[in-house]
């Protein structure tokens, strides 16, 4: 019989047909960024968890699939979706995440930082352990967070705030606004005084 290591290639086998399931408190008080992927992916993977909201979990040694029709807060954690470009049609979607994706949350810690996109009119949070932050952005508590998120949405949908200001370009005006709500702890009060 083939020897891999120490084992033997039938133990090899059926270890590889284990199922794999990460501990119940893995997932609790955390933050996540699902990508949306194509359900082709969780075909021959059992779902390991069916959620009393209608969510399914699929396990595998990678991460998580979850198949939701309903992203953001859960319980007590964070997850949210990226979805697909262009987004799909339903409403159910399939979102996987890496096991080094998920990450500490909590209501006290500084952990979140904003991201907006100018192109789109959004904006989003993120958290400090991201491989992507580059330390500019400020971080903030979710309750902090939160209220920025507020004021970033309301600058890119509303224009009555506009009114009070002298400028030749509405998008330079509001990006440089967002801007400094994100980069800088200026109150949206002593931004708009200073301009």
């Amino acid at each position: 019989m083939f020897v891999l290591g120490c084992y033997c290639l039938s133990d090899y086998l059926c270890a590889m047909n284990k199922v794999f399931r990460p501990s119940p408190n893995s997932f609790k008080n955390t933050f996540c960024v699902f990508q949306e992927v194509f359900p082709e992916e969780i075909e021959g993977i059992p779902v390991q968890y069916d959620s009393k909201s209608g969510s399914k979990y699929f396990y595998t040694e990678e991460g998580m699939y979850r198949l939701s029709n309903h992203w953001g807060r859960l319980a007590n954690s964070k997850w949210r979706l990226e979805p697909m470009e262009p987004e799909t049609a339903s409403k159910t979607k399939l979102g996987f995440a890496a096991w080094n994706e998920f990450y500490p949350d909590n209501s006290e810690e500084e952990l979140y930082y904003l991201e907006a996109n100018f192109i789109k009119n959004t904006v989003n949070y993120q958290h400090k352990n991201n491989p992507n932050y580059d330390n500019k952005a400020i971080l903030r508590t979710s309750f902090e967070t939160t209220k920025k998120i507020k004021q970033i949405r309301n600058l890119f949908v509303l224009t009555s705030w506009s009114k009070y200001f002298e400028y030749d370009d509405l998008d330079e005006l509001r990006q440089e606004i967002i801007n400094q709500l994100i980069f800088t702890n200026k109150t949206l009060d002593e931004i708009k005084r200073e301009l």
